[in-house]
């Protein structure tokens, strides 16, 4: 992914040496770009407001069901909290990355990319608030894995790229945040909130949240997907820094998902609000290999196929909106 001429000299000094503007130049804006397509489903598909969802429902869903029920909802949340906080939190050392490249369709793109993040954090806390109440401290809903994931390796592979601006460093963001965060555990993680509310048919007001946020997530993902594809693709050896990165970061998610962090009903207790860890790990395990395949194919491809293989991508009908 070759570099543009970029308006800092280092990421380290921060010293200002802009000369000139891309928009007013002789190459403008390349609104045919990956950035630019997604920033375009991101103005259409992704201005929806968390808090004008109705509860209505989900407060009378919640005041039936059993203490069992609330308090794995409850905890299922508060992960999803803390974690679209996490994520708000820690994109913006991409964004600086991607200023100083002078890659200006790709800064584009991540303001809508951290506004959605920000959105998705809002609704989360309006839903524990106004539905369930749960207004005191919830980090003891965090396991270790989770605590090591969110806490330890997401920000300090994210913020790296405040003083690196190696493409290792680049790739081993991208791939802990897009890949392994987004990509594996919180796609996992949408698919098992999902199924939980399927399966009773409850809360209506989740339920439409999940729906609208997961959309966002894809084109988050696809975004991160272009951008490693890119990288291996001008140097297939960035390949091994990319599945070394998912791979050291696995048994993490798996942890997570296993009965320690997900912990099963007792005996004859409600299991509405729960789907079995062997699932969970089964569809993890799934995404975790869709996107090695993706990436590794990078390795032989042409910048021409890497584009048209994403342009294709965004035409399909989730996409097209």
């Amino acid at each position: 992914m070759s570099p543009q001429p970029g308006p800092y000299d280092s990421a380290a000094t921060q010293t200002p040496v802009r000369t000139n503007y891309l928009s007013i130049s002789k190459r403008g804006i390349d609104f045919d770009s990956v950035p630019m397509r997604l920033f375009q489903k991101s103005k259409k598909l992704g201005v929806w407001d968390g808090m004008l969802i109705d509860l209505e429902q989900d407060r009378k869903d919640w005041a039936a069901a059993s203490t069992e029920s609330r308090d794995g909802l409850i905890g299922t949340t508060a992960l999803f909290q803390a974690g679209e906080e996490a994520v708000t939190l820690d994109l913006l050392p991409l964004v600086g990355a991607m200023a100083r490249a002078g890659r200006l369709e790709e800064e584009i793109y991540l303001t809508s990319f951290l506004w959605e993040e920000a959105k998705h954090c809002e609704f989360f806390r309006r839903w524990l608030n106004d539905v369930a109440g749960a207004t005191g401290d919830l980090h003891d809903r965090m396991g270790p894995n989770y605590s090591h994931l969110f806490f330890i390796e997401l920000p300090t592979a994210m913020g790296r790229l405040a003083t690196d601006d190696s493409p290792e460093a680049l790739a081993r963001a991208l791939t802990t945040y897009n890949m392994m965060i987004e990509g594996v555990l919180a796609e996992t993680g949408y698919y098992s909130y999902s199924r939980q509310l399927e399966k009773g048919r409850l809360f209506p007001g989740l339920a439409e949240a999940l729906r609208l946020i997961s959309r966002d997530e894809t084109r988050h993902i696809r975004f991160g997907v272009y951008m490693l594809q890119l990288l291996i693709q001008e140097n297939p050896g960035m390949w091994d820094v990319v599945q070394g990165r998912m791979n050291e970061l696995l048994p993490y998610v798996l942890g997570m998902l296993g009965s320690e962090e997900n912990p099963q009903p007792e005996d004859g207790g409600p299991a509405e609000y729960v789907v079995p860890p062997d699932e969970l790990t089964a569809f993890a395990m799934t995404q975790f290999q869709r996107r090695m395949r993706v990436l590794e194919r990078a390795r032989t491809q042409s910048r021409v196929e890497v584009e048209e293989e994403t342009s294709e991508e965004l035409s399909e009908e989730f996409f097209a909106g």
